[in-house]
C-alpha cells in the first residue's frame, strides 16, 4: 500500500504549482547561506582571478540587488498572470480534464520557481549589506552579489523560454500529442505484457466460485463518495491470503463510487470484522477527479473530449478532431498488441482469492469511438477517418473477439452516417472505406 500511496502523493505534488517552486525556494535560501559564508570567510575562489567578482561598494551592491529583486517579483507576477490565462484558454478550448496536463507541466513550474528563488536570494543577501564609505564595520558580500547578478541573467533566459513555452503548450497539436503520449505511458505501465499466442482473454473459473457467494458474502461499503483513483492489488491479495477470503472488487480505477455503495464483497462473511473492513477500505484511494495512474480510459476520454469540442457546431474544426482520432488509433493499436491481465488472482496454492473488475478491449474501443460516432455522424471527413482508424487497429489485432468489436463499430459508423449524409458521392466514399475495413478484418482473422 505504501508504494501506491507514494505514487498517488507524487502525482498530486507533480500536479501542483507550489511543490517544485518551494523546493527551488529552499535551495535559494541554502545558496544564500553558503555564499554569505564564503564572503565572511573572504574566500572568493576563481571568480577573483577570472575578473568576474563584483568590485563595487555598498551602495552599488544595494542598487544591484534591489533592482534584481524588484524586477523578479514583477516578472513572477506577470508569469503567473500568463499561466492563469493559458489555463483559462485550455479549459475553454480543450475541456477541464486537460487542466491537469497543464498543471503537470514541469517547464512552467521551473520558470516560476526561478523567478521566486532569485527574488528571495537577492532579498536575503541585501539584508546583510551594512556600512557606508570607509566605515570600519561595513560588509559587502562580493561573491553573493556576483551570484545574484548571475541568477538575474539566468532569469532573463528563463523569461525568454517561458514566452516561447507558453505560446507552444496551448497549441492544439501540442495538447493532442501530450494526451497521446500520456495514453502510451498508461498502456506501457498497466499492460506491460505483449501478446504471445491467440488465447481467450479470460478463463472464468466457474467451479472455484462458491455457489452461495452472493448470498453469503459480506458487503464492504465505500466510506465516502469519489472516483477510485488507485487500488493496492498486492495489499488486497495479502489480506485475502492471510484470512483465507475470496474478495470480489466491484469498482476499477476510474469509476465513481457513491458513499455506502459496495466496493468489495468478502466471502465468507464470518471471517470479516471491523478491523478487516478498515484494512480493505484503506487499499482504495478515492479522490475528487480521475487520474491516469491506474486508469487507462482516462487519457482516452481526454482525447475524446477534445474531439467532441472540435466537431461541435460552435467550433466546427474537423482537423483537430482528425488529429485526436489519429492519436486514438495509435493508442488502441498499441493496446491491441498487449495481454489483458486476468481478473482472477490466485495464491501460491492456486486457490482463487481476488476477482477484479476487468478492463477489456471492447470497453476501451467503446469509450474511444461511441461518442465521436454519435456526435460526428454528419461530418464526412471525421467518419472516414474513424473507419481508417478501425482499419489501422485491425492490422494489429490477433484476437478474433477484437475483430468482432471492430466490425461492430465499423458497421455502426456506416449505418449512422448513411442516415445523416445525403450526398451520394459522400456515401460512396464512406462505402469504399468501409470495404477497406472489412478486407483488413478478413486478412487479419
Amino acid at each position: 500500500m505504501k508504494n501506491v500511496k507514494i505514487a498517488k502523493l507524487w502525482d498530486s505534488l507533480h500536479s501542483s504549482y507550489w511543490f517544485l517552486p518551494t523546493i527551488m525556494l529552499v535551495g535559494a535560501i541554502a545558496l544564500s547561506v553558503v555564499m554569505l559564508t564564503l564572503d565572511r570567510e573572504g574566500y572568493y575562489g576563481p571568480l577573483e582571478s577570472w575578473g568576474w567578482l563584483y568590485t563595487g561598494g555598498t551602495d552599488g551592491a544595494r542598487e544591484v540587488l534591489s533592482a534584481v529583486s524588484g524586477s523578479m517579483i514583477t516578472v513572477a507576477a506577470t508569469a503567473f498572470s500568463i499561466t492563469i490565462v493559458a489555463l483559462q484558454l485550455a479549459a475553454a478550448n480543450f475541456g477541464p480534464r486537460l487542466l491537469r496536463n497543464f498543471m503537470q507541466d514541469t517547464g512552467n513550474q521551473i520558470v516560476l520557481g526561478t523567478f521566486i528563488s532569485t527574488f528571495i536570494y537577492c532579498l536575503l543577501v541585501l539584508r546583510t549589506i551594512r556600512g557606508d564609505g570607509d566605515d570600519y564595520d561595513k560588509f559587502v558580500p562580493l561573491v553573493s552579489t556576483t551570484v545574484g547578478t548571475a541568477l538575474a541573467i539566468v532569469s532573463i533566459g528563463m523569461l525568454i523560454y517561458f514566452i516561447h513555452h507558453a505560446s507552444t503548450i496551448i497549441q492544439a497539436s501540442h495538447v493532442i500529442s501530450e494526451a497521446g503520449a500520456e495514453l502510451d505511458r498508461a498502456i506501457d505501465r498497466l499492460f506491460p505484457e505483449r501478446i504471445g499466442v491467440n488465447e481467450p482473454e479470460f478463463k472464468q473459473p466457474l467451479t472455484e466460485i462458491p455457489e452461495n457467494f452472493d448470498a453469503e458474502a459480506y458487503p464492504i461499503k465505500a466510506p465516502r463518495s469519489g472516483y477510485v483513483q488507485a487500488i493496492d492489488d498486492d495489499e488486497l491479495m495479502k489480506i485475502a491470503c492471510r484470512d483465507r477470503l475470496l474478495l470480489r472488487i466491484n469498482y476499477r480505477p476510474g469509476k465513481f463510487a457513491v458513499k455506502d455503495q459496495v466496493l468489495v464483497t468478502a466471502y465468507p462473511q464470518e471471517r470479516v470484522n471491523r478491523k478487516l473492513t478498515s484494512q480493505i477500505n484503506d487499499a482504495f484511494i478515492l479522490g475528487k477527479q480521475r487520474t491516469e495512474q491506474q486508469d487507462v480510459e482516462f487519457p482516452i476520454n481526454q482525447l475524446v473530449e477534445i474531439t467532441l469540442r472540435a466537431i461541435s457546431p460552435s467550433v466546427n474544426d474537423p482537423f483537430t478532431a482528425i488529429r485526436c482520432i489519429d492519436q486514438l488509433s495509435a493508442g488502441l493499436s498499441r493496446i491491441a498488441q498487449r495481454e489483458f491481465p486476468s481478473p482472477y488472482r490466485y495464491d501460491e496454492r492456486h486457490e482463487l482469492r481476488v476477482i477484479a473488475e476487468p478492463v477489456t478491449f471492447e470497453g476501451l474501443v467503446d469509450a474511444a469511438f461511441n461518442q465521436i460516432r454519435q456526435y460526428g455522424k454528419q461530418d464526412v471527413a471525421v467518419i472516414i477517418r474513424l473507419l481508417e482508424a478501425i482499419a489501422t487497429i485491425a492490422s494489429y489485432t490477433q484476437n478474433p473477439k477484437d475483430h468482432v468489436v471492430l466490425a461492430r463499430h465499423a458497421a455502426a459508423i456506416k449505418r449512422d452516417s448513411y442516415q445523416s449524409v445525403s450526398n451520394n458521392l459522400d456515401k460512396q466514399d464512406i462505402e469504399e472505406q468501409y470495404l477497406v475495413v472489412e478486407k483488413m478484418l478478413i486478412v487479419n482473422s
